[in-house]
């Protein structure tokens, strides 16, 4: 059996969430966070490993809610997020900085320990076992005497990803005939609107498409896509004004970029199960109903690990 790894990117602090741990609220009847179904799924699918990109200062309580229990099923690595992890030169430029820097610079933080085909996910999202199923099959069934470097992303629905509390972001895919990505752009404050998603900016209203493909933040990559990582964020640190303080480095930007420098082919994989997150605080209602609906239906067992 080949080694895959799963990331799972949970360095985020919740803001939206009321100001608590979002990544580690319950759903489970015997307290199971979103997280320990992700990783189930994983296992069952063939994943060998989970490496946890989190806070330092979140490791003792992450540990406890669901890292030492994990521990007993799979390998767990821990890797850290922290905004001082940017080349020695930029250090005091951004010292005033306290949003993190996003999801590619956390990808960039496992360079020293993922080794292995891997799997990017986010914390607080539930994909569903089939997304792992085909990213597995993906990652261990790579030809490695490419032109381009070979990536992949699972798809999913617009329709399926929106929340009823509040707009979303999410990666806006085009796909060619051949399953190929062709161009993703990120998109802020997704809201449900009539018969269809709008986007509200300022006076103007954009509609958009329910049953476009988007992007969950689920990755398949391999090690190879670290060099660029590092090199295209000494290139965003670069051409960063110091005094902008939130913008981040995004996978989906990261790849939407080398999509159009022809250095990279991504091969959109297509999940048929419902996806559904924690964005809100008020979403977790409908999660631990979906979650118990998936234990009736025999999905899941009353009892995890």
């Amino acid at each position: 059996m080949k080694d895959v790894t799963l990331v799972i990117m949970a360095a985020g602090i919740g803001s939206r969430f009321g100001g608590g741990i979002k990544q580690l609220a319950p759903v489970g009847p015997n307290g199971e966070i979103i997280m320990d179904y992700s990783i189930y799924d994983a296992k069952e699918a063939g994943f060998n490993k989970v490496v946890f990109v989190i806070r330092k200062d979140l490791e003792a309580e992450f540990d406890k809610v669901i890292g030492s229990r994990i521990k007993q099923v799979i390998d767990v690595e821990y890797v850290f997020q922290e905004l001082d992890q940017i080349p020695s030169q930029y250090q005091e430029t951004f010292k005033q900085r306290t949003k993190p820097w996003g999801t590619g610079q956390a990808i960039l933080c496992c360079k020293d320990v993922v080794k292995e085909p891997f799997l990017v996910i986010n914390a607080d999202d539930y994909y569903g076992k089939e997304a792992y199923q085909v990213a597995y099959q993906y990652l261990t069934n790579q030809s490695v005497d490419q032109e381009k470097l070979q990536l992949a992303m699972v798809s999913f629905v617009l329709k399926n990803t929106l929340s009823d509390n509040g707009g979303v972001t999410r990666g806006i895919c085009k796909i060619d005939a051949n399953g190929y990505l062709e161009d993703i752009k990120e998109t802020h404050n997704i809201e449900k609107g009539n018969g269809c998603a709008v986007v509200k900016d300022n006076d103007s209203v954009t509609e958009i498409d329910l049953e476009v493909p988007v992007s969950m933040n689920m990755w398949a990559l391999t090690p190879e896509i670290f060099e660029i990582l590092e090199r295209e964020f000494n290139t965003f640190l670069a051409n960063l004004d110091k005094d902008d303080l939130k913008q981040e480095y995004l996978l989906p930007t990261i790849i939407g970029s080398l999509l159009d420098d022809g250095v990279v082919e991504v091969k959109v994989l297509q999940s048929h199960d419902n996806w559904f997150g924690v964005t809100y605080k008020e979403d977790k209602e409908s999660v631990v109903n979906n979650i118990q609906e998936l234990i009736r239906d025999g999905v899941y067992p009353q009892k995890l690990f």
